[in-house]
């Protein structure tokens, strides 16, 4: 078995990480500990608060005793908004706390592009526009090329919680560009576990989604790989021997 802890703030999307892991359909467990947010707006000040060393340790010990062998912060914003030098000293302040692995969502939508192969990538953004500007910076300083993003400029995760699939759809397309080569939708409050296929197939390329980067990069601190394309490109990279059954997810050892 494979456990790979969640901290994730409030709540909102969370119940996409149940659906993951049921879809993964293999030994891989994501305990979750829901950490304080204090006022649920998208403003820079809150969000630095939100991912505060006191904020984040809350949750260690519970999934410490959990079992987790990775601990990752499933809050791109409560990540990113601190600079790419300040979110890893946030996440290696984190891995000291727990004495385990750890990142975050921000350095998941890195990590995966790089996995992907895709240099020049357009982000599709719920929040409002000064916070996409601090995404794009953090993924700039990653070494990625920002060719479009959008911002919807909603200012709450409970708004976004409830968005359905039309909308999400409807977000991913209006900032889409012919030159990206793959879309990133990062607010860790939007639902979009249940149909990544769909929004890859209407876009005609890969997505990647905060839910879904989550899981990835936490199954990568551990070394461990497993196709379920059902989640997308992502996790379709990588496929099993020929002649292997093929669950919904199968592990993929190299």
């Amino acid at each position: 078995m494979t456990t790979v802890g969640l901290l994730y703030p409030g709540h909102a999307a969370e119940d996409d990480f149940p659906r993951l892991e049921i879809t993964l359909d293999t030994d891989i467990r994501l305990p979750l500990f829901h950490t304080e947010t204090g006022e649920d707006t998208y403003q820079p000040g809150v969000l630095l608060e939100t991912g505060a060393p006191d904020r984040l340790s809350e949750g260690v010990e519970e999934l410490r005793l959990a079992g987790a062998e990775a601990l990752v912060w499933a809050s791109p914003a409560g990540s990113f908004v601190y600079g790419w030098a300040g979110a890893h000293n946030q996440i290696a302040t984190l891995a000291r706390s727990a004495g385990l692995p750890a990142s975050s969502t921000a350095f998941g939508f890195v990590h995966a592009a790089r996995e992907l192969g895709a240099g020049r990538v357009a982000i599709a953004a719920a929040w409002p526009e000064d916070v996409t500007t601090f995404f794009t910076e953090f993924l700039v300083a990653g070494g990625a090329e920002v060719v479009s993003s959008g911002s919807a400029g909603v200012t709450t995760a409970a708004e976004v919680a409830s968005w359905r699939v039309d909308r999400v759809k409807e977000l991913a397309l209006a900032a889409d560009h012919p030159d990206a080569e793959v879309l990133l939708l990062p607010d860790a409050a939007l639902h979009t576990a249940a149909f990544i296929p769909e929004l890859e197939e209407a876009l005609g390329k890969p997505v990647l989604t905060a839910s879904q980067v989550t899981v990835w990069e936490g199954l990568r601190l551990t070394d461990r790989r497993i196709w379920a394309p059902t989640l997308g490109t992502l996790f379709a990279a990588r496929r099993p021997a020929p002649g292997a059954v093929e669950p919904k997810g199968v592990e993929v050892r190299e």
